[in-house]
């Protein structure tokens, strides 16, 4: 790679795993070698997350105020301080205001650097959406923070796990609401950016699988109308435009195709319809050992002006700053992050 793209990796809650997974993560000298990386948050949650909780004496955590002050060196950990933390009243483990305001505010600040062109991609770690709106800040996710911030109006959330990937329809709203939001032009604006993102990631001529909404895809009315009013209407619109889209398919046997290397990502309708399939791959809870053995996947949001990957789990309140958490879902998004960064340019 000739140019490595400077990444901005926020902190997250600070009450959760975000501070530990991200020293696990920046601590492999892989993700040196690919990619210039910079934490935005609070310094000293950084030191304290090194020293106490991954017991990694050996990584400095350098304060900066601007992208021009990084190192960008494996050993040394740049961190972009917003000081937006006081260290004597952190709970860990626990739902806060302030931990939801600091939260906030690295999300706020690496945006704002993205916009500004002074990084490449933003990698977001896990907050807590109790937190968050405890401390005054009224979103249902980073999905939504990234939406308002960047005045983005169609936009749509996709995650991905290796070769498997879903983008939604809709993601944060009741179930009753999600059927009602199944409308032609949202479907339509979903397939394409299902579309303009596989080739972001290198894919020639995408094959996207749109699910059906209701069993069996409808089963030609029989148990519901949505597909013959709304998601057909919507695929044919999008072949008109050269956009190799099949389905309504059933949602039973979509996921298993696109597993199987028949599809390059599935248009889900709703949140859960896409978010089981891809947690049931990428998460792996050990029962004897009561803990995750792996939490892989990745979180896009597509539309965005700037590039947005993050982590596709939680802030896991009841395992942090304990040393256990386990990183492999950030790595995911590091990586998935500098694809599309390298592709973008």
């Amino acid at each position: 790679m000739s140019k490595k793209p400077i990444l901005g990796i926020t902190m997250g809650d600070p009450s959760g795993c975000g501070p530990e997974i991200t020293i696990k993560a920046l601590g492999q000298k892989k993700i040196y070698e690919v990619c210039k990386p910079l934490v935005v948050g609070d310094a000293r949650v950084l030191e304290k997350a090194a020293r106490e909780a991954i017991k990694r004496q050996d990584l400095v955590i350098h304060p900066v105020s601007s992208v021009g002050e990084c190192l960008f060196t494996y050993g040394t950990i740049d961190v972009f301080d917003l000081h937006n933390v006081e260290l004597d009243k952190l709970k860990i483990g626990k739902v806060d205001a302030m931990s939801g305001d600091a939260a906030f505010t690295s999300v706020k600040k690496v945006i704002e650097l993205a916009l500004a062109g002074d990084i490449d991609a933003t990698i977001t770690n896990p907050l807590n959406k109790e937190a968050l709106n405890l401390a005054g800040h009224h979103y249902s996710g980073h999905t939504e923070i990234y939406a308002d911030l960047t005045k983005t109006k169609d936009y749509s959330m996709m995650l991905a796990d290796d070769a498997l990937r879903v983008v939604h329809v809709s993601t944060h709203v009741s179930l009753r609401e999600a059927c009602d939001r199944v409308k032609k032009d949202r479907v339509l604006k979903v397939i394409e950016l299902a579309h303009t993102t596989c080739k972001s990631l290198g894919i020639e001529n995408p094959r996207i699988a749109v699910a059906g909404l209701n069993p069996h895809a409808g089963e030609n009315g029989m148990f519901g109308r949505e597909e013959i009013d709304e998601i057909i209407p919507a695929i044919e619109a999008a072949k008109t435009k050269g956009i190799n889209a099949d389905g309504p398919i059933p949602p039973d046997t979509v996921f298993a195709k696109a597993h199987g290397g028949l599809y390059d990502i599935v248009v889900a309708m709703y949140h859960d319809q896409g978010h089981i399939p891809l947690k049931v791959l990428g998460f792996q809870y050990d029962k004897t050992a009561e803990k995750w053995q792996a939490v892989n996947g990745v979180n896009i949001t597509l539309g965005l002006p700037i590039i947005r990957s993050s982590v596709d789990h939680g802030t896991a309140f009841g395992h942090a700053w304990q040393g256990s958490a386990n990183e492999s879902s950030l790595v995911n998004a590091i990586e998935y992050g500098i694809t599309l960064a390298v592709n973008k340019k």
